[in-house]
């Protein structure tokens, strides 16, 4: 076998370590974190991850915490491996992530969906499933099977008298005004930048505590009715997505994170919306305008939506 490191078109890289025979606890806890990146070992060379920023980033921090438990570490950035083509090392990490999505499909076949929205054991198997995802760096045949028992889970078995959300014509909210409360939070501002991306890319925004005032406006969020709002257990992200049919897989993450910021049930388990709730909070007491708070935090949106995987 022979390694050439070469900073150009080097798909791959490569981290070999040695540990003192003493260190058998951080040997584990390296080990541990070797597949949570979803790196894979090749013979007794070290492990192997796709030449990505992502990656490059954990070895080295790796290779940090290696020298500092009196280890050494080294990064290769590997061109090629003269007897394991390309194409054998994709395929190796595919079946490291079919071996994971196996796992995961035969637990979630043990669960059933409540009839009062998701469990907690089936939040967890969504978060399983987006950490295998993250890591999935060629495309598992095993990832849309996956994704489909997931989904089927996702759906509650609702009652039947549940009040369903009206659709609404696109070609009726171009170009238009849209009203909402002052002091926008976390539903408002999700709401807004949802609206501006995939609704009315020309909307206007103004805010207000009445909305009679403005009688040509949409309202949203307010609290006399009216317009797009709170429904049954939705918040208003979630009522939009609805009325204009928004099925982008990454606007419902999105969904399930505001309402448990929105809504404090937790029904989706999702953790990432209070915190932004709470960045929010803090610019709204630096006394920053209404239209800059929106429009900040339309950005942190914007900038979650692009970084789910």
């Amino acid at each position: 076998m022979s390694l050439t490191a070469k900073d150009a078109d080097a798909p791959w890289l490569l981290l070999v370590f040695t540990l003192p025979s003493s260190k058998a606890s951080e040997r584990v806890g390296i080990w541990r974190k070797l597949q949570k990146f979803g790196s894979i070992p090749f013979r007794n060379a070290g492990h192997v991850l796709p030449n990505e920023p992502n990656s490059q980033e954990r070895f080295e921090w790796l290779a940090a915490s290696i020298r500092n438990s009196e280890g050494g570490a080294s990064i290769l950035q590997v061109q090629s491996i003269d007897d394991t083509p390309i194409r054998v090392l994709q395929e190796q990490f595919r079946l490291a992530r079919a071996v994971d999505y196996e796992a995961l499909i035969k637990d979630s076949g043990k669960l059933k969906s409540s009839p009062m929205g998701k469990s907690v054991p089936v939040v967890r198997l969504r978060r399983r499933y987006e950490e295998i995802a993250a890591i999935d760096f060629f495309g598992s045949p095993l990832r849309r099977q996956a994704d489909e028992v997931l989904k089927r889970l996702d759906q509650p078995d609702r009652p039947a008298k549940q009040q369903k959300t009206k659709k609404a014509e696109k070609a009726a909210f171009k170009n238009r005004v849209w009203m909402t409360r002052p002091r926008p939070g976390i539903d408002r501002v999700s709401s807004a930048w949802l609206i501006e991306r995939f609704i009315d890319p020309k909307a206007t925004f103004i805010f207000g505590a009445d909305s009679s005032a403005h009688p040509k406006a949409v309202p949203f969020d307010m609290f006399q009715g009216g317009g797009f709002g709170h429904e049954g257990d939705q918040c208003t992200f979630e009522t939009l997505c609805l009325a204009f049919e928004v099925s982008d897989p990454k606007v419902r993450l999105i969904a399930h994170t505001i309402h448990d910021a929105d809504m404090e049930d937790d029904k989706y388990g999702r953790t990432e919306g209070h915190t932004m709730n709470q960045i929010l909070k803090g610019w709204a007491k630096q006394n920053i305008p209404d239209k800059d708070l929106l429009r900040r935090g339309i950005d942190l949106i914007a900038g979650l939506y692009e970084a789910i995987q």
